[in-house]
C-alpha cells in the first residue's frame, strides 16, 4: 500500500520535471544557436516628415473657414477666426498653422486620424489621405 501511494506522487512529479528539463533545454537551444537572427524593435522608427515645400502646398485657412471643429489636435487649444491653419488634405482635419507645420516636418501622418501623407501623394492631381 506504501509502495503505491509513493509512485502515485512519484510518477507525476517525474513526469513534470522531465517536462521542465525539455522546455529548459529547447529554450537555451533556441537562444543559443540562431546567431544571425537580428531582434527587431518593438516599434519600427516612424518615416521622416515632411519637407518645407510640401508643407506649402498643403491647405491654408483661417479659423472661421473651419468645417469640422475648432479645436487643434496638437496643442489643444481653439484655433480662432482670425488665426492661421493648415488643413490635412482628404480627412480636412485643422490645426494651427505652427502646430501642424512642426507636427507634420517630424511625422508624415494626421495627428488625429495617422492618415500617412508621404510626399508622392503632393505629386498627384488629388491628395488622397
Amino acid at each position: 500500500m506504501l509502495d503505491s501511494v509513493l509512485l502515485a506522487l512519484f510518477l507525476p512529479c517525474l513526469g513534470m520535471s522531465a517536462v521542465f528539463i525539455v522546455y529548459m533545454c529547447l529554450l537555451w537551444y533556441a537562444t543559443t544557436h540562431h546567431p544571425n537572427t537580428v531582434a527587431l524593435p518593438a516599434k519600427a522608427p516612424s518615416d521622416k516628415g515632411l519637407s518645407a515645400s510640401d508643407l506649402q502646398k498643403l491647405p491654408r485657412i483661417t479659423g472661421k473657414e473651419l468645417v469640422m471643429g475648432s479645436e487643434c489636435a496638437v496643442c489643444l487649444d481653439d484655433i480662432h477666426n482670425d488665426q492661421p491653419a493648415r488643413l490635412v488634405p482628404g480627412c480636412n482635419h485643422a490645426f494651427h498653422l505652427e502646430c501642424a507645420d512642426t507636427w507634420l516636418s517630424n511625422h508624415p501622418l494626421c495627428p488625429v486620424c495617422r492618415a500617412n501623407l508621404h510626399p508622392h501623394l503632393f505629386d498627384s492631381p488629388h491628395n488622397p489621405c
